[in-house]
């Protein structure tokens, strides 16, 4: 019985290169490529697939957006990221979002094709040294609005642009951006979202 795949990367000669050598498995079936998660979650609603293999930085949903939305949606697909980020935040929200498998993308392809084949059987994929590094890491401090307003401060928005975007009060973002930098011990936001960013939690 054949695993039913779909890949999800913005890199059209990685995506490519990646559907290649997993078609060339006889147990393997490519239903659909997808660059962006949106494109990602609407092939997976369309073909139900029993793996999606996705990057993580995508245009519009990441990897992990994606994880997040078909775990509430209780789909039956299970997600493996395929990522160059070693970052020990991402894995421990990729295991939040209910990820199955985690591997690096200069992982041998041998080491990918028995990873689809363990997650699509039920089990779960991590590689030990990124599993080392997470637990070394500790929990992401930052709540979901903190993690929002730093997105937006590292694209150079001020604190009323940001308050508009998430619909909060100019008060209320400095007050975010504020007890982020506190969490992280940073100076500033811009320090403070160099910090996040490197430990995978924006």
């Amino acid at each position: 019985m054949s695993i039913r795949i779909v890949i999800a990367e913005d890199q059209g000669l990685v995506l490519g290169a990646i559907a290649a050598l997993l078609a060339l498995e006889s147990d393997f079936d490519i239903v659909g490529r997808a660059a962006d998660g949106d494109a990602a979650l609407a092939l997976v609603r369309e073909h139900t697939p029993d793996v999606l293999l996705t990057d993580i930085e995508m245009p519009g949903r990441t990897g992990l957006d994606c994880a997040q939305v078909l775990a509430a949606e209780k789909a039956r697909t299970a997600v493996v990221i395929v990522t160059t980020f070693a970052r020990p935040g991402y894995l421990a929200r990729a295991r939040a979002a209910g990820v199955r498998g985690y591997l690096l993308k200069d992982a041998p392809v041998d080491t990918l094709v028995a990873a689809i084949r363990t997650v699509a059987a039920g089990g779960r994929v991590i590689p030990p040294e990124l599993a080392a590094a997470a637990w070394e890491a500790g929990s992401d401090p930052l709540t979901d609005r903190e993690r929002d307003a730093l997105r937006l401060a590292e694209e150079g928005l001020s604190n009323k642009d940001i308050a508009r975007r998430l619909g909060l009060s100019p008060g209320t973002v400095r007050n975010y951006l504020s007890e982020a930098a506190g969490k992280l011990g940073a100076a500033n936001r811009i320090e403070a979202g160099r910090t996040a960013r490197a430990n995978g939690w924006l």
